[in-house]
């Protein structure tokens, strides 16, 4: 890959390999992928049987890259996941048990049926890419990728995940249920039983060079302070308690550079940032308690964007 014309490529083939067990959810898929592209992670939230495993699966193994599975239970311990220390009676020495999330691709499933302090054993492992135990650092791969899933928080036996470990995901997505036709297709053949035929599409290598290249993505400076507008009216809506961080805002445009990426570009357009805003904000804002509506966040932010003047580029 020497250009965005051969990333664009690669990324549609990542793309086409993933739809073939997860039907009609092209957008998902491809900003599951730009996630990955801006160093980011995802948060799926769903009801259960809508395809979050599915996906995180067969993006994994499109990937030529170590993956390792760890289901949150409530029983889950830090050490469960990060490793423990333990003592040699051989050598009579202690040494280090890597955990589950020494991998480049973790799929966290259903992460909020662990209790917070297990929650909170992925905490420095996402902002950081490193973890401590018992004093020593250890360092994670470059490319470590967290894809959790969680089911809604007012289903029985989940604990809401913390402001300050929410933050650390690029997106929260949500599938939703399929239309017509991809439900018949389900119907007729469970595309999800093949999972493991999903052939591998890039390795390390080609990875970071396509973050490399995201992370080249040219933006205005008439888009930066189209983002920064976007940013700082969330934090003057009376809707809003706490808006957007600035880590928040950075991620908003680290989001849109690789959505640019996906689509081909070199540069950034009003609709990258446009496209990314929302699975950026939503998990990021918290509402005041006179807020009303099963979920007004998406309404919240579209106020936002229509009253946002859009720039000239």
């Amino acid at each position: 890959m020497s250009d965005s014309v051969s990333a664009k490529e690669c990324i549609d083939a990542i793309a086409a390999n993933v739809e073939q067990t997860v039907i009609g959810k092209p957008e998902q898929v491809m900003l599951t992928i730009a996630a990955m592209l801006a160093g980011g992670h995802v948060l799926f939230e769903d009801i259960p049987g809508v395809g979050k495993t599915t996906l995180v699966r067969s993006l994994a193994n499109a990937l030529q890259l170590p993956f390792r599975r760890i289901q949150f239970t409530p029983d889950l311990l830090p050490s469960d996941i990060i490793g423990v220390t333990i003592y040699d009676e051989i050598q009579h020495d202690f040494s280090f048990r890597q955990g589950p999330v020494f991998t480049t691709v973790l799929l966290a499933d259903e992460i909020n049926r662990a209790t917070p302090r297990a929650q909170a054993a992925l905490l420095e492992a996402m902002a950081e890419r490193k973890v401590t135990v018992d004093g020593t650092t250890y360092g994670l791969s470059p490319d470590f990728f967290v894809l959790a899933t969680q089911n809604p928080t007012d289903y029985e036996g989940t604990y809401p995940l913390p402001e300050a470990q929410i933050d650390r995901f690029l997106f929260r997505l949500s599938l939703g249920y399929p239309n017509e036709q991809a439900e018949r297709q389900l119907a007729g053949a469970d595309p999800a039983a093949h999972i493991e035929d999903v052939a591998p599409v890039i390795d390390a290598a080609d990875l970071h060079h396509l973050k490399e290249l995201a992370a080249a993505v040219h933006v205005s400076d008439g888009l930066i302070d189209y983002a920064w507008h976007l940013i700082d009216a969330t934090r003057q809506d009376p809707r809003i308690r706490l808006g957007i961080s600035p880590r928040g805002g950075m991620a908003l445009i680290n989001a849109a550079k690789a959505y640019a990426l996906c689509m081909g570009r070199e540069y950034c357009i009003t609709d990258d940032i446009q496209t990314v805003i929302g699975p950026t904000f939503h998990h990021r804002l918290i509402l005041n308690q006179g807020s009303v509506g099963d979920d007004p966040i998406p309404g919240i932010i579209a106020d936002i964007l229509q009253a946002t003047p859009v720039p000239t580029v």
